[in-house]
């Protein structure tokens, strides 16, 4: 019974900071990406991560477009997160190795927020290719930054954008192989600890 306990608590941690820190991480893509904040879910986006975020703005400026006091925040959560989730299952409640599993853990999300916007970009290209639904348009918005780079190498041919095929290949090769899933392995991060790893 004991353990069940601790297993839902693990669950409830989990969930709840993972939806958080997808909150943040779009949030600072959004900055990152200059979106149009009058977009109704931007404007839900800001107003949920606001409170944390707002107090220490004054302390930790925006440098070069980077908004540090969302980064801490989203860095904070993370930690908190691990470290809760590590002593419910027995582990210390803090270790300084904590800190590197919550920067990759952070890396990993923000390439699986890329990854999943451009499926929902692709699929929508077919469904609704005119949409000018707030999320869609947040979703072009959000994902513009990393194609327009693959665009230039691969311009669209025949009407056909094939350059968002580029940045799959560059986010798995990422993921997958060169950074982030050998820098978990090498700091032993425990699977499932972490959202997307």
């Amino acid at each position: 019974m004991t353990q069940n306990l601790l297993g839902a608590g693990v669950f409830l941690i989990q969930t709840f900071a993972g939806l958080y820190l997808i909150l943040l991480l779009l949030r600072f893509l959004m900055q990152l990406s200059r979106v149009d904040y009058y977009n109704p879910i931007c404007q839900a986006i800001v107003k949920v991560t606001d409170p944390p975020i707002k107090p220490l703005k004054k302390m930790l400026p925006t440098i070069r477009g980077v908004d540090v006091s969302t980064l801490f925040i989203t860095l904070v959560v993370q930690l908190l997160a691990i470290s809760l989730v590590m002593f419910l299952s027995g582990g210390y409640a803090f270790h300084p190795v904590y800190i590197a599993w919550s920067l990759v853990g952070l890396l990993s999300t923000i390439f699986k927020i890329y990854y999943f916007s451009l499926i929902i970009m692709v699929i929508a290209s077919w469904v609704a290719p005119y949409s000018n639904h707030p999320a869609m348009a947040l979703v072009n918005q959000l994902t513009e930054p990393v194609c327009s780079p693959a665009r230039k190498l691969l311009p669209p041919m025949g009407g056909m954008d094939f350059s968002i095929i580029l940045v799959f290949v560059a986010i798995t090769l990422i993921d997958s192989y060169l950074i982030i899933r050998p820098l978990a392995s090498m700091l032993g991060i425990p699977q499932g600890l972490i959202l997307g790893l």
